[in-house]
């Protein structure tokens, strides 16, 4: 596994993000997740949470605010953050389509774990997650709160998804 040097926009204090090949069979799972599930087509994500024994628990893609289709399809080529170049992981309530916090692949997921599995809450858990290259407060809140260890990213996912 690989860290890099990057300046993420956050990231909580002692931890760090991992990063695999695109070959690994859990950043693949994401991947799929994301293609097939992900309702948000401008940045599409995806996550996947593993247990100690190697089993994926859960799987989750971000969703849209917006349930419309001509406004998703819309959303798709415009969106007010993107035209006042608002930073990734900010000011979500300019624009109906961005997903929230609550929308992210990363928090539904976990919301996903505590409803199946909620003995699995605290044990060392990964997580790794396609389509994005950092994790916001939110998030990884809702992560350390449940236990998810490490945090794992696609190579170069700081070049392919910035």
């Amino acid at each position: 596994m690989e860290t890099r040097n990057i300046k993420y926009p956050y990231l909580p204090e002692s931890r760090t993000i991992l990063y695999v090949p695109e070959e690994n069979k859990y950043m693949f799972s994401a991947k799929e997740v994301a293609l097939r599930e992900s309702t948000d087509k401008k940045i599409s994500t995806g996550v996947v949470i593993v247990n100690e024994q190697g089993e994926i628990l859960v799987k989750a893609a971000n969703q849209s605010a917006l349930k419309n289709q001509y406004l998703l399809a819309t959303h798709k080529n415009w969106c007010i953050r993107k035209l006042f170049k608002i930073p990734s992981g900010q000011k979500y309530w300019l624009c109906p389509g961005c997903a929230s916090h609550r929308n992210h692949g990363e928090y539904r997921a976990i919301k996903m774990l505590e409803k199946k599995f909620p003995n699995k809450v605290g044990s060392s858990l990964d997580l790794y997650l396609w389509g994005h290259w950092w994790c916001c407060k939110p998030c990884w809140d809702k992560m350390i709160e449940v236990g998810i260890r490490s945090v794992y990213l696609l190579q170069g996912a700081d070049k392919l998804f910035k």
